[in-house]
């Protein structure tokens, strides 16, 4: 059971709560904070990045700390 706070805006979108949601996704990957653009992804989300496959919020931190840890 997700016990996540729902975020509005929620669907079904609008134009201008479509727009909303994409600027709130893109204010929070600028941030760089980790935790925040976690949030944006469900506890059980699971993720990508070339060899390396994410099963969690938390390995999604993680991943995120060590990427822009290099990148910086």
């Amino acid at each position: 059971m997700n016990t996540d706070p729902v975020r509005p805006p929620v669907p079904p979108f609008m134009r201008d709560t479509a727009t909303q949601k994409v600027r709130a996704a893109e204010d929070a990957w600028n941030s760089r904070d980790p935790l925040r653009v976690s949030l944006a992804y469900t506890v059980d989300s699971k993720w990508r990045n070339r060899a390396e496959h994410l099963e969690s919020r938390e390995q999604i931190v993680a991943f995120l700390e060590r990427k822009w840890a290099r990148e910086l």
